[in-house]
């Protein structure tokens, strides 16, 4: 018999995709993004929400649109080689090497250190990320409760604390907003546009709208229509909840300049917002927050991790690779926070613009008849413009291809240049399809059958 999949159901699924993604950088790139903009914050943080919220928006709907049960399988219409070196850099990039290990790092940056020690933050950090990939491991080797441990039980308690130090910081805001620093003074929407990259939700979209995805079948999603609609119905109760924190942690952030002044990074924000709202309770509140924030996103993205590679090694149990993620995300913990963003944001920005081409071509794949050709020449040249970008950002700049595609690619200084390459790619492959379909249907019989 089929079951019933209940409203009360997919609010659970959309609260446990919200938890999910809501994790480290989800913390302290808005409240970094508000000291910055000042009085620009409103089209800074518009910016923020297109990356940071729309597209793994876009993410979660495409993988529920396209009808495919894994990231593989969809890069794959470009070409298997593709979609297994794909979905293993994605994987990686959001997993054991920079994502999953974060979120342990700002955790003990903003929950722990500020109660211990200078010279036992070494130890500190060491002894709370063993026990925080600990807490991680346990409940990702029960991942079949998944929705019932993070959308029913931790994703409540992560927004009962947040509503706290929110609520009370529009009741009583630090002060007025500044002037926006350098950065933000022009292009600002540009300036939030690429910080939303940092959050790595448009690249884990594909990642967690898999669990949304065999959520909704175990409940009876059978056909792609049910299917779809109740991951479109879930996405939309997590993107809704990431824009409203989203832009409350901005206006926080703008607004404390003027107690607090420029601070370094979000954490410090955070930090200094809690001590003045709250006193010395105030760091207990933002321990809890951050803990929570990052504990969800952790089990999420170690459940999804170790499953992908399970399939793709499954001579290596999920539960081994569970284990061994969790011991990798440790080690790599302990390089520390600033490490860990300066090392994520070259690969980030080569592979965030082949993530967002991918969901763009999944959407047009009825369009053009799904034609190889078209994603091949479409993601060819995304990564050939994203390589670069990716590179500069890495402190590797080759100046005379930055002039040209300067001089060629419209919004190419604003992180944007490869928007036109996808289109004309795609255009490229098209025609280039219809000319082979074309020569393939005038062949002689002979040559047709040879083919």
């Amino acid at each position: 018999m089929k079951q019933k999949m209940s409203f009360s159901y997919l609010i659970a699924v959309g609260f446990m995709l919200f938890a999910l993604f809501f994790g480290a950088g989800n913390l302290i790139f808005p409240a970094m993004l508000g000291q910055s903009a000042g009085s620009n914050l409103w089209s800074a943080n518009f910016g923020f929400i297109v990356t940071g919220v729309g597209l793994p928006l876009l993410g979660v709907i495409a993988l529920g649109y396209s009808g495919k049960s894994d990231l593989q399988s969809l890069a794959s219409r470009v070409s298997p080689f593709f979609g297994v070196a794909f979905t293993v850099v994605l994987y990686l990039s959001i997993g054991p090497l920079f994502a999953i290990p974060r979120t342990g790092t700002v955790s003990f940056e903003m929950g722990v250190k500020p109660f211990i020690a200078e010279e036992h933050t070494t130890m500190g950090l060491l002894i709370f990320s063993i026990i925080f990939f600990g807490i991680t491991l346990y409940f990702s080797l029960k991942s079949q409760k998944i929705v019932d441990i993070v959308g029913k039980v931790l994703t409540p308690l992560l927004l009962l604390f947040i509503a706290i130090l929110i609520i009370t910081a529009f009741m009583k805001p630090m002060g007025v907003f500044q002037a926006p620093t350098e950065n933000y003074v022009t292009d600002s929407f540009y300036k939030g546009f690429k910080e939303g990259y940092l959050t790595m939700d448009a690249l884990a979209a594909f990642v967690f709208g898999i669990i949304v995805v065999n959520a909704v079948k175990e409940r009876g999603a059978t056909t792609r229509k049910e299917i779809m609609s109740a991951v479109a119905k879930t996405g939309l109760i997590a993107a809704g909840l990431l824009a409203i924190i989203y832009t409350s942690l901005t206006f926080i952030g703008a607004s404390s300049v003027e107690d607090l002044g420029l601070l370094d990074n979000g954490g410090a924000v955070l930090s200094g917002v809690a001590n003045h709202y709250f006193g010395s309770y105030g760091g207990i509140l933002l321990s809890l927050i951050v803990f929570g924030a990052c504990l969800t996103t952790s089990i999420g993205l170690i459940t999804s991790c170790a499953t992908y590679f399970n399939k793709l090694w499954p001579s290596i149990s999920y539960t081994k690779f569970a284990i061994i993620f969790s011991v990798f995300s440790t080690v790599f913990a302990n390089f520390g926070l600033s490490q860990l963003i300066a090392i994520s944001v070259p690969v980030l920005v080569a592979i965030y613009p082949l993530a967002v081409c991918l969901m763009a071509l999944t959407f047009l794949h009825n369009f053009f008849k799904g034609r190889k050709e078209v994603y091949q020449w479409s993601m060819g040249l995304t990564f050939i413009v994203a390589l670069f970008d990716g590179l500069n950002a890495a402190g590797i700049s080759f100046a005379p291809i930055n002039e040209l595609f300067a001089n060629i690619l419209p919004l190419y200084g604003q992180g944007l240049g490869w928007i036109v390459p996808a289109i004309l790619g795609a255009v490229i492959g098209f025609v280039i399809s219809k000319v082979i379909k074309s020569d393939l249907e005038s062949a002689p019989i002979e040559n047709k059958e040879a083919v």
